[in-house]
């Protein structure tokens, strides 16, 4: 068959990588793409949240499946846009999306679907935003209801922080904090059928130890060697197929990839927030370890036949990514820098460990960072560990000015 991806990120690169490998691609197409996913795709300008443009493109690319990347084009309906020309796609509705876009559309969907999440207040104005900050106390937790790329959520001990993050915003959900570890669970729908992967662990604060600001992800892990071996199932059957069947049942049927980012707390599986798309670093992981091959899958998802789909096969392998960001994310990044070290790792390291571009650009012959976060440095092994080791000595061959990223993803779970 014929692809055609969405995007411009690792999460698109992984994508497009694991679509490579899939003997059923036959021609496998990406836009815009960045300067990785042009080694295993055809590349082409377009405006992602253009409907109009992506449906036109597909169509005379004569693509057999367009998978929709990023959220933006999910919530501005994009999707609805290629659907309405024939062409099957994975990803949700504009309306479904919502499910992502408008965190106080999510808390009202899960309180119909009776899914466990926090206690949370949706506000407008400046008196029920102190009213909902002195019914929680600390620590505060404030989400501009909108999409902020990863970076709306402020966790803060200080009040007059998480004031300011409220007063920022349009509107805005204040919630009770939510202790214990954080799990991302990603499950591939059609509406009616839910087919969840294996879990992952993320890392959203920037720097080692989870100190400074929220980012859009800065590493992640799979498996979870310290997690239930049946907290699959469990977020199965409490969160992730009521969710569907209340969707379903208002009439916005899901279909594509439902994320849960879920909290488990002393009082069991909380739901922090759903994403409406693949998330960006686990999907690296996640995909690295998915030996059943994805086009099939992701195209059983578009024409509502999961339910046909045989169970996927997971490599034993662990698989760990580690994010390479540019000079000063998560605020405004320095862009334009030259990236070395890649052709290295591509001949030292492989096949265990490789490069999935982020924000990367071609100028002449050189790569050079094109955005906040700028490489994911992925690789696999028979345990977190040898994994974590793969992944940092790659990461040890990649030269960027002023580049930062985390030395402890997975370490923690590499010795439990």
């Amino acid at each position: 068959m014929k692809v055609l991806v969405i995007g411009g990120g690792a999460r698109e690169h992984a994508l497009c990588r694991s679509l490579s490998l899939d003997p059923d691609v036959t021609a496998l197409h990406c836009a815009p793409g960045n300067a990785g996913i042009a080694e295993v795709a055809e590349l082409h300008p377009v405006d992602q949240l253009d409907g109009g443009a992506v449906a036109a493109l597909a169509t005379g690319l004569g693509a057999d499946l367009v998978v929709v990347g990023p959220e933006a084009p999910l919530v501005a309906g994009v999707a609805d846009a290629v659907r309405a020309v024939g062409i099957p796609v994975f990803g949700p509705s504009g309306e479904a999306a919502l499910l992502e876009g408008s965190k106080a559309f999510a808390k009202d969907v899960m309180a119909g679907a009776g899914v466990p999440t926090a206690r949370s207040y949706v506000c407008t104005t400046p008196a029920e935003i102190d009213e909902a900050l002195d019914a929680f106390g600390a620590p505060y937790v404030v989400k501009d209801d909108g999409l902020a790329a990863g970076k709306g959520v402020v966790v803060t001990g200080d009040v007059e922080v998480a004031r300011a993050h409220a007063l920022a915003c349009d509107r805005v959900v204040i919630e009770e904090y939510l202790d214990g570890p954080e799990v991302s669970l990603f499950a591939i729908c059609d509406g009616t059928t839910v087919l969840p992967l294996q879990p992952a662990q993320d890392f959203k604060r920037a720097l080692d130890g989870d100190e400074g600001p929220n980012t859009g992800g800065m590493g992640a892990y799979s498996p979870l060697p310290w997690a239930d071996p049946k907290l699959v199932d469990e977020v199965l059957e409490t969160v992730l197929q009521p969710t569907v069947d209340e969707l379903r049942r208002r009439g916005t049927p899901f279909s594509g990839l439902l994320y849960a980012g879920l909290a488990l707390t002393g009082r069991g599986v909380r739901v922090i927030e759903f994403n409406a798309r693949f998330g960006d670093p686990e999907t690296q992981v996640v995909l690295a370890r998915l030996k059943t091959p994805l086009a099939g899958v992701l195209l059983n998802s578009a024409n509502g036949t999961l339910a046909d789909q045989a169970p996927l096969a997971w490599r034993d392998e662990a698989a760990v990514t580690v994010v390479v960001a540019s000079h000063n994310y998560p605020d405004t990044p320095r862009t334009g820098d030259p990236i070395e070290g890649l052709a290295e790792v591509a001949e030292q390291d492989a096949p265990h460990a490789y490069v999935l571009h982020a924000g990367t650009r071609r100028d002449g012959d050189a790569v050079v960072s094109a955005g906040g976060r700028v490489l994911s440095v992925t690789a696999t092994g028979s345990d977190l560990a040898q994994a974590r080791d793969r992944a940092y000595t790659a990461v040890g061959r990649i030269r960027l000015d002023g580049s930062q990223h985390r030395t402890d993803i997975a370490l923690k779970a590499a010795g439990a």
